[in-house]
This record gives C-alpha cells, structure tokens and sequence, in this order.
C-alpha cells in the first residue's frame, strides 16, 4: 500500500484531482493507493474557509477506484483537534492559510501507518512515485528535498516541506512533530509549520532537488512543485502559476508533457461540476 498526505479545504479539489491524476497516470505499481486528506471547517478566520465536501471526496474516490478498485480516498476532519491545538495561535493566520498546519497532527491521527508520503496540492508527477516512495528512511524522521529559495536565503540544508516522505514510527519515538506544534503555538515564524518541522528536526535524509523542484523541469524531474517562484522578465515579480492553470502551462512554462494529465483534469472538473448541477 502506498500511502499519500494531502491537506486543505474545498478550494484545494482542483489540485488534488490534477496531483492524484499524476500520480496514478506516471506510475506502473500494481501496489495499491490510499490518499488521506486532513481537511477542516474554520470559516470563523475566513468565509471560504470551508471543509472538503462529501461530494468532492465521493468523486475523488470514484476516480481512484478507476484506476485500481483497491485504491482509496479517506477523508479526514481534523476541525476539533486544529481548535484544540492551534486555535488563535501566533501563526493562524501566517503567509499562508491554516491548512498548511494540518501535516503537523500526523503523529497523533489515529489510523495512520508508519510510512507516509505528504504532499502539497500545487504539484504534479514527471515520473513513477515509487522513485520517491521506494527510498530508505530507515533511521531518519523524513526525507526532504532542499527550498528553493531557502537554500540560499536561510541555509544550505533548508527544506522545502511541500514532499515530505514520513517515518511515522521514527517521529512518535523523537516527538518531532510535538517539538513543531509546540514553535507554533509559542512563536510567529516567517514560514509557519516548515520552519517549525526544520528547527524540530533530529536527523532527516537529504533528497536531490529531482525529487520537488520548485523552479524548473528536466527529463529526470520526478516531482515538479509549482509553488510561488522570481521571474525577471518583463521585470522582477513574483507569480503563483498552478498546474491546474492550463493555459498558463503552456504559456509562461511551455509545458506540453503533462497535458495528458491536464486534459483528462479539465475533463473531470466538468463532469464533476455537471454533477452538481443535476
């Protein structure tokens, strides 16, 4: 069984629609899937903040089972343990929403198995997850590839938390994730649960950038992250291009290799929404 971490709330179902397509189009395993997501009601900070619905699950589920009848999406609401933990705290409202806490009650979810594989939704496979998957964390807490920016910016060693390849069993025994709710209930940090997961981090294994890259895309690309990046031209500016964006895709990127995957997205988010309507 390969196990796979999403977070978010309603708003988030394009990007792991387009990311499980990714995934179950680039892969040859004959293992099964399992696709968590944490998601959460807390449309007291914001109106849109709002759970992912029965609905999208049910057709994220259908979708998955598509591919392999043994594959499946879990949803899980985490609303009261957020509350619990996190309510009001310093980095509620942070660069980014409060969703991207979510990864951090990973230890104390019940039901969740010892290697897991957390992802943001702005990402897209190049490649066979089991590159990634398949790798040895025997011994350390995950598996991280270098930040972008961070490596530069913070330290060499920074890292990007948007792949980050769990041992569960390891991080119950070092508290890894208790040492980062605990900087997030106590301290603002610029960059919220990833700062809080690297400065809570005993011993993580080093990825080559292959594995979320963050700026660029090769043929040996595995993992192509699409979070908020620099452009220079026509003048400096930051940009948050998504890989559901299609046409963005094509035309600030001139990515074509993923439009198998993207087709068969938009296809879906019509049919989806159709549903609705019905």
């Amino acid at each position: 069984m390969i196990n796979i971490l999403f977070s978010g709330n309603a708003g988030v179902f394009d990007g792991i629609l387009s990311c499980m397509l990714s995934i179950l189009k680039r892969t040859q395993t004959k293992e099964p899937f399992r696709f968590f997501v944490y998601t959460m009601d807390v449309t007291r900070i914001k109106p849109e903040y709002q759970a992912v619905s029965e609905a999208q699950i049910a057709f994220l589920n259908e979708i998955a089972k598509k591919y392999d009848s043994k594959n499946e999406v879990i949803p899980v609401d985490v609303t009261e343990l957020y509350e619990r933990e996190f309510g009001g705290c310093p980095n509620e409202q942070a660069y980014c929403s409060p969703y991207t806490l979510l990864r951090l009650f990973a230890d104390i979810v019940e039901g969740m198995p010892d290697k897991l594989l957390y992802l943001d939704v702005d990402i897209l496979f190049n490649r066979d997850i089991t590159l990634l998957y398949n790798i040895d964390i025997s011994g350390y807490e995950y598996a991280a590839a270098r930040d972008h920016y961070g490596k530069y910016l913070i330290n060499p060693n920074y890292i990007n938390a948007g792949v980050l390849l769990l041992n569960m069993k390891e991080i119950r025994k070092t508290g890894l994730l208790a040492k980062a709710r605990d900087l997030i209930k106590e301290k603002k940090l610029v960059f919220a649960d990833q700062s809080a997961v690297y400065r809570s981090t005993t011993k993580k294994k080093m990825l080559p950038q292959r594995f979320n890259d963050q700026k660029f895309l090769h043929k040996h690309t595995v993992v192509r992250h699409f979070s908020k990046r620099l452009f220079y031209l026509p003048y400096p500016h930051t940009a948050n291009v998504k890989q559901w964006k299609v046409s963005e895709i094509h035309r600030i990127f001139h990515y074509y290799v993923f439009d198998d995957i993207l087709y068969e997205y938009i296809y879906l988010k019509k049919k989806f929404e159709n549903e609705q309507i019905m």
